[in-house]
């Protein structure tokens, strides 16, 4: 049974942590590796080097999207496939502890859990495009 009481503030601290979360990836990604680095690193993993700013491009509009609450179900199930890549690619073979050389992959999963969680749940208070469905 949800608390309706609270359920959309739990919807809303969800939303904004995830938000701000990509929001850092993102700018890892753009500031400190920059683009051409961050392209540079796709390519030494076999991927294209398109790929690298297209997932740029998704981490900054799913950021924005989670934080403002704006189709925020739709943002989670879109930001899934770059942590399953983030897995994939780089931290599954470092084993499962993030703490491990290359950082495991009990992170990007754990977070994966949450935006199910998130696209399960609706947007929360203070969303400017609310995707709750109401019953």
């Amino acid at each position: 049974m949800n608390d309706n009481r609270t359920a959309p503030w739990a919807a809303l601290i969800l939303r904004l942590a995830l938000g701000i979360l990509f929001l850092a990836h993102f700018g890892l990604k753009f500031f400190v590796f920059t683009p051409a680095g961050t392209e540079k690193f796709f390519v030494s993993l076999g991927l294209p080097g398109a790929l690298a700013w297209l997932t740029m491009a998704v981490e900054l509009a799913g950021a924005i999207a989670l934080i403002l609450g704006i189709y925020s179900r739709i943002a989670a199930v879109v930001l899934i496939p770059i942590l399953l890549g983030a897995i994939f690619t780089v931290h599954g073979p470092a084993g499962f502890f993030f703490t491990n050389p290359n950082g495991g992959w009990e992170f990007p999963a754990f977070w994966i859990v949450g935006l199910i969680a998130l696209a399960l749940i609706g947007d929360g208070k203070y969303a400017l495009k609310p995707t709750t469905v109401r019953g």
